[in-house]
């Protein structure tokens, strides 16, 4: 079969004056589109590159392919990671990855908690501010510190080590600060420390299956998560970290259990990856999920691969080879 990869890469960004350093944090190098056309490829289909979701639209009337592989974030909109499935979906042309409803809802990080809860997985307390709400942080969600972090990003896009604030001026001053640089609303929430930070993968479907937990560094003073502060487009390798918590088959289990309630919930397909933290009683507490997590060759699905003892290629050949099993191919 012929599959069409829609992906954005770093050299894609449609760069706009004032842009935040870390505005195209979200794409991914050339090497994760080498790596998902090798595995279709060895899978014995043949790989057609797309490229973004407004590639596919422009290429869409004469394209000719059996299916799809949607890893497309796309730019500057709360809606933009439902472009490349709804396109696909009206086209006709099944694709792999969670549909536009999904994507768009995950997005936002205020929804995505409200669904944690109602899935019965505990996430830390919260709420949304906008640039104007400055009365309204008087009585913030939770006692300090709080965490402040755009509504709508991922890949740790506008966090820094003022994202952790401990005094009310701080709190302010990161809000109308992130608001600004942006464009869009803020999430403050309490901030869980004392038991480290994981993430927790998941594929597959009917059922789904959870992979083992990864446990990250936090960096040494504010303990927020080493890779938050150390990534594209704010770059510090020289910060000191520690592992801050334990990861034993009890805390694992729950850690899991609560990836997939969350997974679920949000009626997610072939693939996702979960961040939590843990507080110093050992509870896990959620934080997000990412249905279009990076398939990039040393990125978190690389290291489960090595940790379950697969060559990088066998593990995502499986991955794809599950979702092709979804779409009846």
């Amino acid at each position: 079969m012929q599959i069409g990869i829609v992906y954005d890469v770093f050299a894609s960004y449609p760069w706009q004056t004032n842009d935040p350093t870390d505005a195209d944090a979200e794409f991914e190098p050339e090497a994760t589109v080498e790596a998902i056309a090798a595995a279709l490829t060895s899978l014995g289909h043949i790989p057609i590159r797309i490229g973004t979701a407004r590639e596919l639209l422009r290429q869409l009337p004469h394209l000719k392919v059996d299916a799809a592989v949607n890893i497309a974030e796309d730019v500057h909109s709360r809606n933009r990671e439902a472009y490349a499935p709804i396109l696909l979906e009206m086209a006709g042309v099944p694709f792999l990855g969670s549909d536009a409803l999904t994507l768009s809802l995950s997005l936002d990080k205020a929804w995505t908690k409200d669904l944690a809860i109602a899935a019965g997985v505990r996430t830390p307390a919260y709420a949304v501010y906008t640039a104007a709400d400055v009365a309204a942080l008087e009585a913030p969600p939770a006692p300090f510190p709080l965490f402040v972090k755009p509504r709508y990003e991922g890949s740790s896009k506008g966090i820094t080590p003022a994202s952790k604030v401990e005094t009310l001026d701080a709190l302010k001053i990161q809000v109308q600060r992130t608001c600004a640089q942006y464009k869009q609303d803020v999430l403050v929430e309490a901030f869980v420390s004392g038991g480290g930070e994981f993430t927790v993968a998941v594929v597959g479907n009917d059922p789904p299956e959870v992979l083992p937990a990864l446990q990250r560094a936090v960096e040494k003073e504010t303990e927020i998560g080493l890779h938050a502060l150390d990534r594209r487009g704010f770059e510090n390798p020289e910060l000191a970290y520690k592992l801050g918590g334990a990861l034993d088959p009890e805390l694992e289990a729950r850690l899991q259990h609560d990836a997939l309630a969350v997974y679920n919930k949000l009626e997610c397909k072939d693939f996702a990856r979960l961040d939590f933290r843990v507080d110093a009683a050992g509870k896990p507490w959620f934080l997000e999920i990412n249905p279009l997590p990076t398939f990039a060759p040393d990125g978190t699905f690389a290291i489960l691969a090595e940790l379950m003892g697969q060559s990088y290629p066998t593990f995502l050949a499986n991955v794809l080879e599950r979702g092709l099993k979804r779409l009846g191919m």
